[in-house]
């Protein structure tokens, strides 16, 4: 007599022999842009790096690219190939261990030529020892850019690079006076979930970047794409870029650059 679990083991196998993957339209070949479709990815990480501002978007990018079958490539950069942790290196020593890592596939100085950047926040973005290094790189590549992407306190670091001078930008709105008191050159928009000006997109807070990621994939990719790619993930998307009830929430008000003529 055939055991109950072999049996039972058995049964399963049978149901499930022919479960394959979610099947998606592929994508590969329908950028609104196709001359200039985006390929090559690359992302920032430094010491006490927001972890969402970096996983967020690279996960809806994994799967744009693997499950919609959409050619992508990704550098992860940092100062040296060093694992990089969440973990800030002005944390007190001993208050957590609670952090997570990431490894780099390219420094600096052996970074490929991009199409997109990707700059995260996180703590790490308050000390200059952390972000200096990134804040010249964004500095030296910004003019080969296709597309510049900052999510939360990422703005600090492409506002301390002049990148954003003369710009439409958005921010963390609570770390919102420490951001804008960096560069008095950046119209700095309040009231915004995200904000695409030329090739910048910036995006507010933490889970922002996950909404200015599917704006960014619906213009590059199609609507249609990104609300299929929301779907996929389960992921209830913000698509109005001025929702934002932070900014009410800390009262903020839009910052002018000098001389700022509307």
């Amino acid at each position: 007599m055939t055991p109950r679990w072999i049996q039972t083991r058995t049964d399963f196998l049978k149901v499930n022999e022919n479960l394959q993957s979610p099947k998606y339209t592929s994508v590969a070949n329908k950028a609104l842009n196709p001359d200039r479709h985006p390929v090559h990815f690359g992302i920032i990480v430094f010491p006490g790096f927001q972890a969402l501002d970096v996983f967020g978007p690279l996960d809806a990018f994994n799967t744009l690219s693997f499950a919609f079958d959409v050619p992508l490539k990704l550098s992860i950069i940092a100062e040296t190939l060093d694992t990089v942790s969440t973990r800030p290196r002005t944390a007190v020593p001993g208050a957590s261990d609670f952090d997570e890592s990431i490894v780099p596939t390219h420094t600096y100085d052996t970074a490929p030529p991009l199409d997109v950047l990707i700059v995260p926040g996180g703590q790490g973005t308050r000390d200059p020892t952390s972000v200096q290094r990134a804040i010249d790189f964004v500095g030296k590549v910004y003019e080969s850019l296709q597309y510049l992407i900052t999510v939360c306190t990422g703005a600090g670091i492409a506002a301390r690079a002049g990148v954003l001078d003369g710009r439409r930008a958005t921010t963390n709105k609570k770390a919102w006076e420490s951001i804008v008191a960096l560069r008095d050159e950046v119209y700095w928009v309040a009231h915004a979930r995200w904000v695409v000006d030329g090739k910048n997109w910036t995006s507010s807070g933490v889970s922002a970047g996950m909404d200015v990621t599917f704006a960014f994939i619906g213009h590059v990719w199609g609507d249609q794409t990104a609300l299929d790619l929301a779907n996929a993930l389960e992921y209830e998307r913000h698509t109005d870029p001025s929702w934002d009830p932070f900014a009410g929430l800390y009262n903020l008000k839009d910052h002018f650059p000098p001389h700022f003529v509307s």
